[in-house]
């Protein structure tokens, strides 16, 4: 639209609250609100900046939506944002970089280390040093058993794995600890993160001492060093710090920005500890206040469709004071320290705001070499099967050049020894999932395909005929040439945009490779082929040792005291496993 389009449109508009969408080919590139939607639309007609200018000029058309009030075009702007997800806003995107700990909703609770929690889990976190949520995991199930073990393994055993050996778990799996005790244990893990360190510690402590008197002093070494991680987890230097004044809950938000790339991290606190933080990435904003407009951004955003806490300390002041107002209006406290207790906070949210920002430009730089917005997001396709056999398909995912694990997805396709069609059905898997909103991560910036021409061709067929409108390269092994709808690219050896799609495409293959082996294994069964071990006998050993590659590895006595394995089967089992 040129500015006489714009003021044209504007003319037409009314002298109400509201908000503006800016279009382009029917996709929303531009969310804003206004107090007054005609005066806001005309201000179009000449733009600051570049980067909106380009946005005019590309756009071709504009629609409203008029509201009671300005809080009310505050909110519905947020929500347009996080729905259309449009090019030329701040855009809020969620970052899970954080591990959490997870107790599972079962009759016996398993406790584990993840990003990505099962729905109904008991969740503690996020915290900022796996390595040490990790220690303080293995003390709890040290000092309280509680079950590791996936639901798979801990089904239908008649015997305690060797988690229950070692004193890692209480085996409630075999009735060796009665559900309700197992629950109490439960519970005192949860006391141990709601703060009440006193639950892992003191146990440590007594067993450190016990192990000093007896001249054990390794042992008694380690359980210090453990302790005192424990100790530190609710401590100043952990991921529990106290937070000041009257307030139930409050939020402290920490913001940064590098070139056009920003990040804000929130530290949540309730009744003077802090219980959670997160990292959130978006675009930077333009202008001259950067940090307060990128603040003013993400808190709309955030806290619409989230309870708000009781106070919001701030780095910088939101530079929206329709923003101030609002969060004022709903009765929280906005404050941006300057010293004490409080400013120590904003530090601290600095500090995790500015941990990654601009660390890498090699996703930016494969943008430009693709000229495409954006490719933080990329997700990798590679199939694996023997002879058509077995045949399965992996779905990767890195974000800003790091796997992001809990987004990997696998999938078993049916037995075909046609790589192309193979192709053309995971992609389209993928597709349909998403097209249909049945798919739970967001859609990547860029597809990578293990392959060659041929694979690309297949899964730009499944893209089509999905209608999911992603761009798609692919990496063939050979020669390494990246391959696009262009034509095929030789680039350089040593280039890092070069080695970030490497990355993706060989944790696409070692993915997928590994879920072959594992159907191959459990469906072809390579116990089937052993002398001696039928059905029943097959059944016995996958309930005893859990999967093919733990009887691989159990030793002859615990194979002879499966009931149906003799000294000749045991031999049969180590000599063809």
């Amino acid at each position: 639209m040129d500015a006489t389009a714009v003021r044209s449109r504007a003319a037409e508009l009314p002298r109400e609250p509201g908000v503006y969408l800016f279009y382009e080919d029917e996709s929303v590139r531009y969310v804003g609100k206004a107090v007054d939607l005609r005066d806001r639309v005309r201000s179009y007609a000449d733009p600051r900046s570049d980067r909106i200018r380009q946005m005019v000029t590309r756009a071709d058309r504009i629609d409203i939506a008029v509201t009671d009030t300005e809080t009310q075009a505050l909110l519905l702007e947020a929500n347009l944002i996080k729905r259309h997800q449009p090019r030329y806003n701040v855009r809020l995107k969620d970052d899970k970089s954080y591990p959490l700990v997870q107790l599972t909703d079962h009759p016996a609770p398993r406790i584990e280390v993840t990003r990505d929690p099962a729905e109904g889990a008991t969740v503690f976190g996020p915290f900022t040093d796996k390595g040490r949520v990790e220690t303080v995991v293995k003390a709890l199930r040290e000092t309280y058993g509680l079950r590791g073990c996936s639901d798979h393994k801990y089904q239908g055993r008649d015997r305690p794995c060797l988690d229950y050996e070692m004193g890692l778990c209480s085996a409630p799996c075999t009735g060796e600890i009665d559900l309700d005790a197992y629950a109490e244990d439960v519970e005192a893990t949860t006391r141990f993160f709601e703060g009440e360190t006193g639950v892992v510690a003191d146990p440590l402590r007594r067993e450190m001492e016990a192990a000093a008197q007896a001249q054990s002093f390794e042992r008694a070494a380690n359980l210090r060093d453990r302790l005192e991680t424990v100790e530190s987890f609710h401590g100043s230097g952990g991921d529990a710090v106290s937070t000041p004044g009257d307030e139930r809950t409050v939020d402290v938000l920490g913001a940064a920005i590098e070139g056009d790339r920003a990040t804000v991290a929130r530290l949540h606190s309730e009744r003077g500890q802090l219980v959670d933080r997160s990292r959130h990435r978006l675009d930077a904003p333009d202008g001259e206040d950067r940090v307060g407009a990128l603040l003013a951004a993400f808190i709309p955003q955030y806290y619409a469709d989230r309870e708000l806490p009781d106070a919001v300390l701030c780095s910088e002041q939101p530079a929206d004071p329709d923003v101030r107002a609002w969060l004022e209006a709903e009765g929280v406290a906005v404050r941006v320290p300057g010293a004490g207790r409080e400013a120590k906070l904003v530090d601290l949210a600095l500090k995790n705001a500015r941990k990654r920002t601009g660390s890498d430009d090699a996703s930016a730089r494969l943008a430009d070499e693709l000229r495409l917005d954006t490719v933080e997001r990329i997700e990798g396709f590679d199939v694996s099967h023997t002879g058509g056999t077995d045949v399965v398909g992996s779905n990767v995912c890195f974000v800003d050049g790091s796997a992001e694990k809990s987004a990997y997805r696998r999938k078993k396709l049916a037995e075909r020894n046609d790589d192309y069609a193979n192709m053309r059905t995971l992609v389209r898997w993928r597709a349909e999932r998403a097209v249909e909103g049945r798919d739970d991560r967001p859609d990547p910036d860029l597809l990578l395909i293990d392959g060659g021409d041929g694979q690309l061709a297949a899964a730009r067929d499944a893209l089509a005929e999905t209608g999911w409108d992603v761009p798609a390269v692919a990496l063939a092994k050979a020669e390494e040439r990246v391959v696009t709808p262009d034509g095929v690219h030789d680039w350089p050896a040593d280039a890092s945009y070069l080695h970030l799609l490497q990355r993706v495409r060989d944790e696409a293959h070692r993915f997928a490779v590994q879920y072959h082996s594992s159907v191959r294994d459990e469906v072809s069964t390579a116990l089937d082929d052993v002398p001696g071990v039928g059905p029943e006998t097959r059944r016995r050993l996958l309930r005893r040792f859990g999967s093919v590659e733990n009887v691989r590895a159990a030793s002859r006595a615990d194979l002879l005291d499966v009931e149906g394995v003799g000294e000749k089967t045991a031999a049969e089992l180590a000599g063809r496993l």
